[in-house]
């Protein structure tokens, strides 16, 4: 396993630094022994907030993340860790399944599609972003796999990697579809077919 604790804007002490570590080898050993890796990032976030962000990388294409901010920087780390002991709790033995099943089962199709983070500049003065012709600029490109899942499984990687929606595959009928989070908090799903 990978433990990466990184600041932005900041400077990791060493007290903190083991803090976190500390925090992350008992969660992973209490949920997964097999985690491939954590990231966990803290920034400063407005004039006296701390934004901490925690990726755990449970297993192929399955990520579990947690965001805080609060005004202390231990406090934001613990709640953001809290989330992610939360998310873990609740879907380990989902995930757990999930992983052996990709072990055993044949290899499904994934397809590959384009990423882009695109800048909207809000003002009208020029800059070198902007893109010709007013419009938008990307500043930032890659690459994502859509994986061919059942509903429910899709459902759940949108859930414990915190994510408003989640495009896949439907194994059923190979269709692309979306789940996301609805404003009154359920689930929606949109199948095309």
């Amino acid at each position: 396993m990978q433990l990466s604790v990184q600041g932005k804007q900041i400077d990791i002490g060493d007290a903190l630094r083991t803090y976190v570590e500390e925090k992350m080898r008992t969660i992973k050993s209490k949920y997964f022994g097999r985690v491939i890796d954590i990231d966990v990032t803290m920034a400063p976030e407005g004039h006296s907030s701390y934004k901490t962000h925690i990726i755990f990388h449970v297993g192929k294409n399955v990520q579990v993340i947690g965001t805080a901010v609060e005004h202390d920087i231990y406090v934001s780390f613990d709640h953001a860790a809290e989330r992610v002991a939360k998310q873990l709790r609740r879907y380990k033995n989902r995930l757990r399944d999930h992983h052996e099943r990709d072990e055993t089962s044949p290899e499904l199709e994934i397809q590959k599609a384009r990423d882009l983070v695109i800048a909207i500049n809000q003002n009208d003065e020029e800059d070198d972003t902007a893109a010709p012709e007013g419009d938008p600029a990307i500043i930032a490109e890659s690459t994502k796999d859509i994986e061919t899942l059942s509903v429910s499984d899709a459902v759940m990687r949108m859930d414990v990697s915190d994510a408003e929606f989640y495009l896949f595959k439907n194994a059923k009928t190979e269709a692309l579809n979306v789940v996301y989070r609805r404003a009154d908090g359920n689930v929606g799903w949109v199948d095309p077919s």
